[in-house]
């Protein structure tokens, strides 16, 4: 694949007025002339109808005006939705095939192309449709223009150890931060076939995150908003459900191209970055701005918790680091206390999260993130003082941080 260079001057690339994916030489021959009338090269008109072009768009930009052909499609309706995936938005689509059927013209115009011609075709009839094509063409708004590069915040949470619950604290964290704070949100879960981000909103992963890794060269402002699920109007997700079996190594310059063109149609990225993604794509730690790293009260968490604190140090000298102790239990069910375990790794724990499985159970139950299920909770609590401090409103340190006023009983 690509480097992150190739593949942003990729995405920036302009798009085609014109394409067209036809089944048979007659009606090529025809719509070349047609083309010619408006200027398009006769190059752009290619072999293979609808098949061919899902194909070829799949890893290159959709042209602004789109001619298919259906004539060897066996179900035209899939094909259409599958071009949809892959075109743009505000592409024109004419549709060319042999069917003759009322219902299928409906269908076809109820899924978004713009006509529906019975072929064979006769010059005039393709030269009028084209015509009305490009006047709709010209009707549409004009696309809202690229973002600028700003300075957004890129959040990444790292799990010490599988099963420590930073990805219970990145969806509450985003939800709070899009929710409460009132920011546009990111939150890019990249376990790729393990993720739980869009399960936690109960929502079905998709393909998005699987197709900006296979094709980087597609990602840019129009590739986000459509591959991103929407939870709220400040909150989308971006996840993966990868089919096991299959070996996932991306290409670094395509997870470093998606982190930054998610950065800049967001004003905060939360980034589920399992340690395993850390430690073998290290140059992802090299835009983020801040880093959370969940642990636990355990001796192999003490362990790992200086291993990973040193890694971070090393491969993100710039980010603001805070240490998270997750569902830390009463002192008496401590495997390590707070004070043995500060000790060890020789700094201060930030922020503790407490025990809380009923009020987890209820997040799990009702499908949602645990600041929406259960926002009076005490887990709930101590996300929103990691979330303001995450958002430059608590500054204080571990000595007076809101936590400790919070769970002083406990400490």
């Amino acid at each position: 694949m690509a480097g992150a260079t190739a593949v942003a001057n990729q995405a920036n690339e302009e798009r085609e007025p014109f394409g067209a994916y036809i089944c048979d030489t007659e009606t090529a021959q025809l719509l070349e002339a047609v083309a010619r009338e408006q200027g398009w090269r006769a190059e752009r008109i290619h072999k293979g109808g609808i098949a061919n072009a899902v194909r070829s768009l799949s890893v290159m930009r959709s042209p602004e005006f789109l001619i298919v052909d259906l004539s060897e499609s066996e179900e035209p309706l899939s094909d259409i939705n599958a071009l949809a995936d892959v075109c743009e938005p505000g592409t024109v689509v004419l549709a060319l095939g042999t069917t003759n059927d009322v219902c299928l013209y409906r269908d076809l115009l109820g899924s978004g192309i713009h006509d529906y011609l019975l072929k064979p075709l006769d010059a005039t009839q393709l030269r009028e449709s084209i015509l009305l094509a490009l006047s709709a063409m010209s009707e549409q708004p004009e696309a809202a223009p690229e973002p600028e590069a700003s300075e957004t915040q890129s959040i990444a949470i790292i799990g010490i150890r599988g099963g420590v619950g930073a990805s219970t604290i990145a969806s509450g964290l985003s939800w709070i931060l899009a929710e409460e704070k009132k920011a546009r949100v990111a939150l890019l879960d990249l376990d790729i076939q393990f993720g739980t981000a869009a399960l936690t909103f109960d929502l079905e992963p998709g393909r998005g995150l699987c197709e900006a890794l296979e094709n980087p060269n597609r990602v840019d402002s129009l590739f986000i908003e459509r591959a991103t699920l929407k939870v709220t109007d400040h909150l989308s997700v971006l996840g993966a459900e990868a089919p096991l079996g299959d070996p996932i190594a991306p290409d670094p310059g395509a997870l470093v191209h998606l982190h930054d063109t998610l950065a800049d149609n967001f004003d905060r990225l939360v980034v589920d970055l399992p340690r395993s993604m850390a430690n073998s794509y290290p140059g992802l730690l090299d835009s983020v701005t801040d880093v959370v790293v969940v642990t636990e009260l355990t001796l192999a968490a003490t362990r790992d918790t200086i291993r990973l604190l040193a890694f971070v140090k090393e491969k993100a000298p710039a980010a603001h680091v805070y240490l998270v102790a997750n569902r830390v239990p009463p002192p008496a069910q401590q495997e390590v206390s707070e004070k043995d375990f500060a000790a060890s790794i020789e700094r201060d724990i930030d922020f503790r999260i407490p025990l809380d499985r009923k009020s987890a159970l209820l997040a799990a139950k009702k499908g949602r993130p645990l600041p929406q299920a259960a926002p009076g909770a005490k887990p709930v609590k101590a996300l929103r003082a990691l979330a303001a401090a995450l958002a430059g409103e608590g500054s204080e340190g571990s000595d007076g941080s809101i936590l400790k006023k919070l769970f002083r009983k406990g400490s």
